[in-house]
């Protein structure tokens, strides 16, 4: 029998929490493909509403995919993190059809109140879309929500 990692069980637990609450990206479809402690997976397939005026998938979009993954990475300590800093450097174009999996890691968390993580988004042949790196900031609340 497999053991399960408390602390990985609470991060899947904060993600899929994070996720049932946030409108934005169940609107574009985005799934939790791995959550762990420190760390996410996500993915979303590109549709033809999320395609800009070059025919890509807009950077707005890559963005929030990214964004998300770092969400559920920083927050999977059950300690509540918003979005300090955020940066993204795109490398290739997604074209409608596309999967694009984007999986965040924890750089440093410490036990300050700032968390470093670098997110990788890569399309379904795994060629590198984009790099993000976000600073988080810890806001002394818990993520999980008695009902």
């Amino acid at each position: 029998m497999i053991e399960t990692n408390p602390a990985d069980a609470l991060a899947r637990t904060c993600a899929a929490a994070m996720l049932e609450r946030d409108r934005m990206a169940q609107s574009l479809g985005i799934t939790i493909e791995e959550a762990r402690e420190g760390y996410a997976r996500v993915a979303m397939t590109v549709t033809p509403t999320m395609i800009n005026g070059h025919d890509t998938v807009h950077g707005g979009v890559t963005f929030t995919l990214a964004d998300t993954a770092f969400a559920f990475a920083c927050n999977s300590r059950n300690e509540a993190n918003v979005a300090l800093q955020a940066s993204i450097s795109f490398t290739k174009a997604g074209r409608t059809g596309d999967r694009l999996i984007a999986t965040a890691q924890e750089r440093f968390g410490g036990k300050g109140r700032t968390g470093h993580y670098d997110v990788d988004v890569a399309n379904q042949a795994g060629e590198p879309i984009a790099m993000f790196r976000g600073v988080c900031y810890r806001i002394s609340k818990p993520v999980l929500v008695d009902p």
